[in-house]
């Protein structure tokens, strides 16, 4: 029952409020007009209900004293524009000690430095009751709609209206009509809402890639045993003080003291975390307390300070011609010029409008407004100076140093607790058994080294950021306890890391002396980007080492300054743990040969910090003295070119050059003295942010690259290694690293070689058995030394040959191929001598070097062996060896075959029988 009870209950709730909802969506907009809607009547005579909190077109934010002892307090005063209906919402609220004073006010609106719209009228007749006349006893509250025609708005383009960071300002004037003069002035930035500023946005983007850089770098410095092997990893992983120098050359832009456009300080407001400005309220308070009054003179860095008088600001104004015009008149001239507009409204309706607006503000929905500034800030609007850039971020120009250097110490703190606590995770792990007791040994025997060293790293990385806010602290005039702790600082960063990197230099060189030797430089003709023709400088010592050097164009004497070590066995500077071990957090990342770029970089961040802030307040002292720095350590880096990691080069050396050469150059047209339009100056801050924007995205993808790297470094121990379609890539990027780290130059591409013309020789020759081998007549040719002999000229004395065996022999030249000779008859006494004879010619043979054939040995074999008897004589033996080409027919071979061995009987006895004239030969 009691289910059922809550159940009917519910429900029965439910039914009220769909009722409800349905009667207040039934219920006429009019009914609200007072409270949530605005009526407005179109040129067709529509009447039209718009949200009263509906966004403006234009609007105002942070507001600022303009003329320094005003005599009203404003504590707010805003103002919109509305594109739908053609009025200006303006709302006033504050307090003042004047008894009674009639007033007459102006409200004027500029962008981009021209006046865009201005109004001046009495309070009252707008009946505006608290300021007719203005009474102590009465606070201030006034508001209203002002209608405004096409013609007042026509200087404001529409692009106006979306484009990124409007500049544009809205001042009011209120002006004692006892004195005829001017008694109280505020001033107002202007926006539409659109900004190139979204810290929460880029900046946490820009965080998010900064710690995978940090994890990166840190994973490939503790990762491995052998230290050199590890510095030649951790060269080549993305640095994280080449991170920063990009990041702080962006923001730190901002420190010259030049009248910026909106759109700058509003961009490098996204890097302000990396500088160390984060607007922190309990920080701001506590700095404040240390300071006191003695907030600074920030006109003196070149910006307008709230609360001094800005008598010029918008251009001034005319104290006659304020009190030459008046409402009615201004209103009736409106009235004329846009009869179409105001046809259906009489003057006491617009009056009226103005009284029953009542002040608003975000707990009614109307939330375009802002707040007064803090003092120490410029005037809203203004973007002079590091004073207008840190005003983005509600700092001001006193506070710039102490925020800084306490987000430093914070700094430090977190990058050591965190190898502190990386330790303490890495031993608990181990005790768990989740890790393996020698895994990261190195680092956890040494995390104490490695925990200082990493501080001190971040002491180089924030050098030029402290110099520069210790100088600046020093030229703004600030507190005398802040100006006190920026010296300290000053003396701990420059003395202590400049000594360090005095005492590296000197331990690595100390046992050594330096030599000089002639050279040249030689003017060389190169093309810059492949088509911009320039000249470029190299050593002689260099084109030596060149395989095919660039002709000269010229040369200069010069000299050659090396340094030669008292050891010879010493080993190199990347080699040398000992070095490594104590600077290596200097020197790691440079070539072997320039290691000692170090100290030079210091050297060039601390002039950069000279112009930066002791500079401030002349800015053609800073622009041009920057712009000789910045084009000549362009020159020297890229002639040294001192990084080990060709990513690093490209970065720093490149890219990061170009990118300051080019804003300080373009810097320049923002100088006051030059009085370009403002348009034109948001044209190049346009510009400026490009650069700067394709510098911060090739240092992200250097940061992908470099991280996709480093994973490679920290798992070279492993065999198998994912993804396996990197494995290649892996192979090659090991490959290169350990050939960048001797600092050498690659060995030539070896000479093609030159294609062989086609030949033939013919080495040696072989006979092989044949069938006509196993007959007893063709191994008797074989073995007979004249049956294929050729007779040559000389070497050999002949008898006479009348009657003899070779004198019947055919010795013709035109025998076909494969054909043998034959005698034409034979004879007992024929066989006989021819059978002599061969024994004898057999042991001659032997005695040449050819091996005899046994006359019982098998036909086969005797063939096979003479075949294989290598040639060890002269010509003759050359004769004697070549095979005889004749061969026996079938038939024969076939007849010899079926066994006719009476004839070979009846051969054999025939052999006894000698040729007397053929052994006379013979011997």
């Amino acid at each position: 029952m009691a289910l059922s009870r809550s159940a009917f209950g519910v429900a029965s709730w439910l039914g009220v409020l769909l009722v409800l909802t349905s009667l207040l969506s039934h219920t006429r907009p009019t009914l609200a007009q007072d409270t949530q809607y605005v009526q407005t009547t179109e040129t067709d005579g529509t009447v039209v209900y718009l949200a009263d909190d509906r966004k403006p077109a234009l609007y105002t934010q942070n507001f600022g004293d303009c003329l320094g002892s005003s005599l009203i307090n404003v504590t707010r005063f805003d103002a919109a524009y509305y594109q739908d209906n053609m009025t200006v919402l303006f709302h006033l609220e504050g307090n003042t000690a004047v008894t009674n004073e009639s007033l007459m006010m102006y409200i004027g609106v500029f962008a981009y430095g021209e006046s865009r719209f201005d109004l001046t009228f009495n309070p009252c007749n707008a009946n505006i009751f608290s300021l007719c006349p203005m009474n102590a006893s009465v606070p201030i509250e006034a508001s209203g709609i002002i209608p405004v025609a096409q013609s007042d708005v026509a200087g404001i383009p529409s692009i106006a209206l979306s484009i990124p960071d409007f500049e544009g300002q809205a001042i009011l004037r209120l002006f004692g009509n006892s004195t005829e003069s001017e008694i109280g002035c505020y001033s107002a930035v202007v926006t539409n809402g659109n900004s190139f500023s979204q810290p929460a946005a880029v900046g946490s983007v820009l965080g998010i890639f900064t710690v995978l850089a940090v994890v990166a770098s840190f994973a490939t410095a503790i990762y491995g045993e052998h230290i050199p092997t590890t510095r030649t990893h951790y060269a080549h992983s993305l640095s994280v003080f080449v991170l920063f120098s990009v990041f702080h050359h962006i923001y730190f832009t901002g420190a010259l003291s030049m009248n910026w456009p909106s759109v700058l300080p509003a961009f490098w407001s996204n890097y302000a975390w990396s500088g160390g400005m984060v607007y922190s309220e309990v920080m701001q308070n506590s700095i404040n307390k240390l300071i006191g009054a003695n907030t600074g003179n920030t006109s003196m860095v070149g910006a307008a300070s709230s609360g001094s008088a800005s008598n010029d600001l918008g251009g001034g104004y005319s104290i006659s011609q304020i009190y030459k015009r008046s409402f009615h008149n201004m209103f009736a001239r409106d009235l004329r010029q846009h009869a179409d507009f105001v046809k259906n409204l009489r003057s006491s309706e617009v009056e009226s409008s103005l009284a029953k607006r009542t002040l608003v503000n975000s707990t009614d929905g109307y939330s375009w407004y802002g707040s007064p500034v803090k003092p120490g800030l410029p005037l809203p609007g203004n973007f002079s100076g590091f004073a207008g850039t840190l005003a983005e971020e509600d700092i001001p120009a006193s506070n710039a140093f102490m925020t800084g250097f306490l987000w430093f110490l914070i700094l430090v703190a977190i990058v050591v607790g965190s190898i502190m606590f990386f330790k303490l995770a890495l031993e608990g792990l181990t005790k768990l058994k989740v890790m393996k007791k020698d895994r990261l040994s190195f680092f956890r025997n040494h995390w104490s080294g490695f925990a200082a060293l990493a501080a001190l790293r971040t002491m180089l990385i924030a050098f030029f950021m402290m110099m520069f806010l210790t100088m600046f602290e020093f030229t703004y005039k600030g507190s005398g306890g802040v100006t006190a702790i920026a010296a300290i600082v000053f003396l701990v960063f420059f003395l202590g890391l400049s000594g360090i990197a005095v005492y590296a230099c000197y331990y690595r060189v100390q046992f050594g002396r330096y030599a000089t030797s002639p050279d040249r430089l030689h003017l060389e003709h190169r093309k810059a980007l492949g088509f911009i023709p320039l000249l470029g400088l190299t050593r002689e010592s260099q084109r030596s080492e060149k395989s095919d050097p660039v002709p000269s164009a010229g040369s200069l004497p010069w000299w050659n300054v090396s340094y030669v070590s008292e050891d010879p066995q010493r080993l190199d500077v990347h080699n040398d743990e000992d070095f490594n071990k104590k600077f290596g957090w200097l020197s790691a990342r440079f070539r072997r040969t320039r290691w000692w770029f170090f100290a030079v970089w210091l050297l060039y961040e601390f002039i950069r910090a000279c112009f930066y802030g002791g500079a401030a307040g002349h800015p053609m002292t800073q622009v041009f003295g920057l712009l000789v720095v910045e084009f000549i350590a362009l020159l020297v880096i890229i002639a040294l070119k001192p990084f080990e990691g060709s990513r690093l080069n490209v970065l720093m050396v490149y890219i990061l050059g170009f990118s300051k050469v080019a804003t300080i150059a373009l810097s320049a047209a923002f100088d006051s003295r030059f009085n370009l339009p403002r348009i034109i100056t948001t044209v190049i801050g346009v510009v400026i942010i490009v650069i700067q924007g394709i510098l911060t995205i090739m240092l992200l993808i250097a940061i992908v690259v470099g991280a996709i790297s480093s994973y490679m470094s920290v798992t070279r121990n492993r065999e198998k290694f994912k993804p396996r379609k990197l494995g290649p890539m892996r192979e090659k990027y090991f490959k290169h690293i350990n050939q960048v780290a001797t600092d050498l130059p690659p060995p030539p591409p070896p000479v093609p070689e030159e294609p062989k013309e086609p030949y033939f020789n013919v080495a040696s020759v072989r006979r092989y058995p044949k069938i006509e081998d196993e007959d007893e007549d063709t191994v008797a040719d074989i073995n007979d030394p004249f049956g294929s002999r050729i007779s040559v000229g000389g070497g050999v004395a002949r008898g006479s040959r009348a009657n003899s065996m070779r004198s019947i022999t055919s010795y013709t030249n035109n025998i076909p191929f494969g054909a043998r000779v034959h005698r034409a008859s034979w004879s007992s006494k024929d066989f006989k001598n021819w059978h002599e004879a061969g024994n004898r010619n057999s042991e001659l043979m032997s005695r040449d070097g050819l091996q005899s054939v046994k006359s019982n040995q098998s036909l086969r074999d005797a063939a096979q062996q003479w075949s294989r008897t290598p040639s060890r004589g002269g010509p003759a033996a050359m004769e004697s060896r070549t095979p005889s080409r004749g061969g026996s027919g079938p038939l024969e071979m076939k007849k010899l075959r079926n066994g006719k061995e009476k004839e070979k009987e009846k051969e054999k006895e025939q052999y006894s029988v000698v040729d007397e004239r053929q052994s006379e030969e013979q011997t």
